[in-house]
């Protein structure tokens, strides 16, 4: 592990599953071309790294925050009149750990959790990051306001470019629900009491994450996101309302030997009712092997079990946690007059009967 102080950029794309929703060729494409003509030769040019590249934003290291700044405003102003992108950017500096070919700290948290509240086109960057500043440059910035960021310890100062934007920093609060399952995996729980078997739990969670993100039914929380919540015992419905997400998946890891197992379970945040919970067991003598399968079969039967439920109207779902095992057949009969009419709106789902 490697831990130094960075100045840290953090972008995302805003309403991405939408535009991937309404034309996924064109938001495809137009990604390309911001990452080739803009995003990526401006932090070239400042010295920057990207560190870590998602389908919908990117992390990037910089040696300090004057050059972090610069390449946020020029990116933001060449994407002004962009007809399909928009990005919101958050900067901070603080200590990051790089872990193999993740990055780890401070740096990460603020600077994520200040992308988080930016709107569409802004830059936020900290106090720390602000200070860091020479007059000139600060001076671009306003506001200067105390935020008490989700999961920061510290009250951090808040500011914003440009200067003289109308919008207010947003205050923490909850998030729509977007209009399709929506789920969050957090980090799986390592509950070897080793710390160098985080690679294995974390592994399995980013398996997971990864397999549920190419099946476009789902609304799938990045793991930047899900995993700030890492190592703490969280109100499950506070993950569903900063998240925006009505579904969680959590479990643990536990290794003994060569063999591990590995304990999960789906919860609707809203109403607290566990949907689906089960245990798998697996050999390590091939650890990504392991990994791999875990994580499918986690998903073959958490995938199903989701679509199910989001197609039952509200009477049917009661009957379904009330009855799950002996009443499964009736449940579907009731709920085939409202599923929507399309031909097989369930074909090649298989679903579980375990709870």
């Amino acid at each position: 592990m490697k831990r130094r102080l960075a100045a840290i950029l953090i972008a995302d794309v805003v309403d991405y599953s939408r535009l991937m929703g309404e034309d996924e060729a064109r938001t495809l494409a137009a990604l390309a071309e911001l990452r080739k003509k803009l995003f990526e030769p401006v932090v070239a040019e400042r010295g920057g790294k990207v560190i870590k590249r998602m389908g919908d934003g990117w992390i990037v290291e910089y040696p300090n925050v004057s050059d972090a700044v610069t390449s946020a405003i020029e990116v933001q102003v060449g994407l002004a009149d962009h007809e399909t992108i928009r990005l919101r950017i958050g900067v901070h500096t603080g200590d990051a750990t790089l872990q193999d070919d993740d990055i780890y700290g401070d740096g990460i948290n603020v600077a994520a959790r200040l992308e988080a509240l930016a709107e569409p086109g802004q830059v936020l960057i900290s106090d720390t990051a602000h200070h860091s500043l020479d007059g000139k440059a600060a001076k671009q910035f306003s506001g200067g306001q105390t935020q008490q960021l989700k999961n920061i310890e510290r009250p951090v100062a808040v500011w914003r470019w440009p200067a003289t934007s109308d919008v207010p920093v947003k205050e923490s609060g909850a998030l729509v629900l977007p209009d399709k399952p929506s789920i969050a995996v957090l980090a799986f729980d390592n509950m070897s009491g080793d710390p160098e078997q985080e690679f294995l739990s974390d592994g399995i969670t980013d398996e997971i994450i990864n397999s549920l993100s190419r099946n476009r039914v789902f609304f799938v929380i990045a793991r930047n996101s899900s995993f700030t919540y890492k190592g703490q015992a969280v109100d499950l419905t506070r993950v569903s309302r900063e998240l925006g997400v009505r579904y969680v998946l959590e479990g643990s890891v536990r290794k003994a030997g060569n063999r591990v197992r590995i304990t999960a379970q789906l919860v609707d945040a809203l109403d607290g009712n566990q949907i689906w919970a089960d245990k798998f067991d697996g050999d390590l003598t091939g650890l990504f092997a392991v990994q791999d399968e875990i994580a499918q079969n986690i998903v073959s039967t958490v995938a199903p079990e989701l679509i199910f439920i989001c197609l039952l109207d509200k009477r049917t779902k009661r009957e379904y946690f009330k009855f799950i095992k002996p009443g499964i057949r009736s449940a579907l009969r009731q709920a085939a007059p409202s599923l929507p009419r399309q031909p097989d709106p369930i074909a090649g789902f298989r679903f579980s009967d375990r709870q």
